[in-house]
């Protein structure tokens, strides 16, 4: 069984996808490490994260970085999504989360492309989603609680803008843009909790499988 979980960032989708894989027993891959990992990558290489490359390259990323708490601070999440556009990165990944969707247990795995490009024939595909607003106010909390890199200290309003044009990025890119699945379940958590919002999806997923 594979269920994907797409939306753009700090829509609350990495949560939600944890919690569902965690409920029910299943595997579970965030896909935007893979490609933090390779944004991470390529500033230790002193590329250019444009560059088609220098991107491809970063590629052969070690292992280890995966487990590096950089990966979520906002600047390697730029570099990321700068990564992301070029087509033979998306190609370079592409295997390695096929393979890890097509696990003996089932798989969770949430990105921007998963029901789309990754895992077309899901069981259950999701799209979460919420206001640009409430998206920037979820990532200034989170950098607040972590305090990655003295990043609380970045205005709200500039990363609300940095939100903006990552959304831009991804949706308008070539090879595989942000864009809902014509047969996922859209869900907007603006005005939810992070229980609530879990409990909504929940209920989608049990309702879709036609489980308790």
């Amino acid at each position: 069984m594979i269920i994907a979980v797409d939306g753009p960032t700090a829509s609350g989708k990495g949560t939600i996808a944890k919690r569902i894989a965690e409920h029910f027993g299943m595997a579970h891959l965030d896909t935007g490490l893979l490609y933090r990992a390779v944004g991470r990558q390529v500033a230790l290489n002193e590329g250019d994260p444009d560059d088609p490359q220098d991107a491809l390259a970063a590629c052969d990323f070690p292992d280890e970085l995966m487990q590096d708490d950089i990966l979520r601070s906002e600047e390697t999440g730029g570099l990321a999504s700068r990564v992301s556009v070029h087509p033979d990165v998306r190609q370079a990944l592409l295997e390695r989360q096929r393979a890890f969707a097509q696990q003996p247990g089932g798989a969770v795995l949430d990105g921007r492309d998963i029901g789309t490009v990754i895992a077309p024939d899901a069981n259950v595909k999701l799209f979460i989603t919420a206001s640009v607003q409430e998206r920037a106010r979820r990532r200034w909390l989170e950098m607040v609680e972590k305090q990655i890199d003295d990043e609380e200290e970045i205005p709200l309003s500039e990363i609300e803008k940095d939100v903006v044009n990552r959304d831009a990025r991804d949706i308008n890119r070539k090879d595989a843009p942000l864009k809902a699945a014509k047969d996922a379940f859209i869900i907007d958590t603006t005005s939810f909790d992070r229980e609530a919002a879990f409990d909504m999806v929940l209920d989608v997923v049990k309702q879709a499988l036609e489980v308790d």
